[in-house]
């Protein structure tokens, strides 16, 4: 993250406190630490048992913004989490998340900065692989991306899609959204409808998933299909198209979409 730029302020790491990383001072606490270098956001790099604990930490400090790379965190962890989310402002992108990134800016957490390029395409997406190689395609094209979002694949999360499509909605850099989901769950299927009433952006999806058998668990925590008519691919891509966003067959197709938008 030093490297490609983000001000990297403080660690937090309790016990560790008057230690110093790569010319960065760490600190005990996330609240002493923000509070000292007048840090506002937090990237939790935590093992999954602690994991909420120290997003709770971000929450206490009044941070504008806490992005949790954990993967595994229990779920039970992540609903109490998500209830004190209500009562807080800062935003949570994650768990099981690669982060955010504006190119040429600043990228908290894991996303590989080569890839990126400054430019008018916003991207969401619940996959971090997927991610990478939609972002690829557009560099390849000259696309460049305004914001890129993680936001992860666990079944409780901070940010949705549709936290991510309102920001990019409002936001003047973004010209054009990449919007990429996958089996399980029906974020994608609400995405849908906000967009259809909501926004003016054009919008490209992709959905992962659409060879998987039902009622199994693939990948994320959050992909699996309940058999009620929504999660599965078709539902998902139905919805979208149904909100006048074309789905992608493959990142490429992704790309196509966006360079007709642009």
């Amino acid at each position: 993250m030093i490297e490609y730029g983000t001000n990297v302020v403080a660690g937090a790491v309790p016990g560790k406190g008057d230690q110093e990383t790569a010319g960065v001072p760490v600190y005990d606490t996330v609240s002493g630490a923000a509070a000292a270098e007048d840090a506002d956001a937090s990237v939790l790099f935590v093992p999954p048992a602690f994991a909420a604990d120290a997003i709770f930490e971000a929450l206490d400090a009044d941070l504008e913004l806490a992005v949790a790379i954990t993967e595994g965190i229990p779920t039970q962890d992540m609903a109490k989490v998500n209830k004190r989310l209500g009562e807080t402002d800062t935003r949570l992108l994650g768990p099981n998340c690669p982060g955010i990134i504006t190119p040429g800016e600043a990228k908290l957490g894991i996303l590989p900065g080569n890839i990126f390029a400054d430019g008018n395409v916003g991207l969401v997406s619940r996959s971090g692989t997927l991610t990478y190689q939609v972002v690829d395609n557009l560099t390849e094209r000259g696309l460049g991306q305004s914001t890129a979002i993680g936001i992860g694949g666990d079944p409780i999360i901070g940010t949705s899609f549709v936290d991510a499509l309102e920001a990019f909605e409002a936001d003047t850099e973004t010209d054009a959204v990449v919007m990429c989901g996958e089996i399980g769950g029906e974020d994608e299927e609400q995405a849908a409808r906000f967009i259809g009433e909501h926004m003016d952006t054009p919008v490209a999806g992709f959905i992962a998933g659409r060879t998987a058998p039902p009622g199994k668990r693939m990948g994320h925590a959050g992909a699996i299909v309940s058999g009620s008519g929504t999660g599965t691919a078709q539902s998902k891509i139905d919805a979208l198209n149904d909100a006048g966003v074309p789905v992608g067959d493959t990142p490429e197709e992704v790309a196509d979409h966006v360079e007709r938008f642009l």
